[in-house]
């Protein structure tokens, strides 16, 4: 995202978000980042839960012995298998709608499994074993942590599931029904409301940690710029070095230096506003004609550095020419030189390889071409072999 993001970011802080919802373009990191949080998590919590839940085996043994059997498969032959299949298929289509999905799914078969057991206890110890569905509601609000509308089915789903089998056991009577029936409802609504929060604080955080990344990006970019014209200034330069010549294979490499002819006089007669007019104009014109196959640099001044990696000497000529024919199509007026007379630039270049030359070497042999083409009557490009510059006729 761009200093555009920033905006968009700062926008949606203004706004608020009570929904739980971002703007479109937010919304999409956000579920991005949700995704990526929730299934890295999601084999662990899936091993931690089976695990606890398996073991509360031992309390089935003591509280409802007279369904041991039948609680074994529901733990066991049941649940265990099911979280397996759902996690190996999560693994396979990993996804934030299938993690809401699939966390739904888990917690309703863990509730559904000893619940359907109990329908056929006689145990008196009934209301109490029914009380252990409180951590199956906990685990799936805090521990899951579905996005809110995953969240509000997963517990209507777990309360009728508790409903329902607790009612067909039939050995509570109605004053006890409803107090059961009271307290999950309470529970669930806590639940909820801790769940919104939850969510809320999440994307809060999320919007200020992306907040915090843009404007880094922005201040990076703005290091790397020159002001006045918007191109990569010599702090830029060092970093690109680093990239370009770090790699293990040699790559060929060019540089283009240019210079506005006869620029102070254009600045003495048309002042320094419309001379810093000028420098922004030509500069947009390099980066057109570059077109993102190199780098563009304002070396100084009025000068242009353009670093060309991994082009081949021919096509840098060719883009040199390129450049200087684009900035005399400007048409840019320059009255010091009299009526009709317009703004042209003089190119050195230079070409070799990342083992053999250095940036240092590669830019003082472009600059030594970029004279040479300034004696040789400005407006026209000069090419430098390493060991010297000479000027190419048939260019300017």
């Amino acid at each position: 995202m761009t200093i555009q993001g920033l905006r968009e970011v700062d926008s949606q802080l203004e706004d608020g978000f009570r929904w739980l919802r971002f703007k479109p373009s937010l919304e999409v990191l956000f579920v991005r980042e949700y995704e990526a949080n929730r299934l890295r998590l999601a084999l662990v919590w899936a091993v931690v839960g089976t695990l606890i839940y398996d073991v509360l085996f031992i309390g089935d043994i003591t509280i409802m012995a007279d369904v041991t059997s039948a609680l074994a498969v529901a733990r066991f032959g049941f649940f265990t298998p099911f979280v397996i299949v759902t996690i190996t298929y999560l693994r396979r289509h990993p996804s934030a709608r299938t993690y809401d999905l699939l966390s739904i799914a888990i917690a309703v078969a863990g509730e559904l499994g000893p619940m359907s057991v109990l329908v056929f206890s006689e145990s008196p110890y009934a209301y109490a074993y029914q009380t252990g569905s409180v951590a199956t509601f906990l685990f799936f609000t805090v521990a899951l942590r579905p996005r809110f509308p995953s969240v509000v089915l997963g517990l209507a789903l777990l309360c009728a599931v508790q409903f329902v089998t607790i009612k067909l056991n039939g050995s509570f009577d109605e004053v006890i029904y409803s107090g059961i029936v009271s307290f999950y409802i309470t529970v669930a609504i806590f639940l909820l409301l801790s769940a919104y929060f939850m969510e809320h604080k999440e994307r809060l955080t999320f919007l200020h940690q992306l907040r915090g990344q843009l404007l880094l990006r922005e201040l990076e970019r703005k290091s790397e710029c020159d002001e006045l014209t918007g191109l990569l200034n010599r702090h830029a330069l060092a970093q690109r070095r680093e990239v370009i010549w770090s790699g293990e294979s040699p790559r060929p490499v060019a540089a283009i230096m240019l210079d506005i002819d006869r620029f102070k006089l254009f600045n003495d007669v048309n002042g320094h506003l419309e001379g810093d007019r000028c420098i922004r104009q030509v500069g947009d014109c390099v980066l057109r004609e570059v077109a993102g196959r190199g780098e563009v640099f304002r070396f100084g001044g009025e000068e242009v550095l353009v670093l060309l990696p991994g082009m081949q000497p021919g096509a840098a000529r060719d883009l040199a020419e390129d450049i200087r024919a684009a900035i005399e199509a400007e048409r840019i007026a320059h009255r010091g030189l009299g009526e009709g007379h317009v703004v042209t630039g003089s190119l050195g270049l230079a070409s070799g390889a990342t083992d053999t030359v250095t940036l240092e070497a590669l830019m003082n042999a472009a600059d030594a071409a970029l004279y040479q083409a300034k004696r040789n009557g400005r407006n026209r490009v000069a090419v430098a072999g390493m060991e010297g510059p000479h000027a190419v006729t048939g260019f300017g």
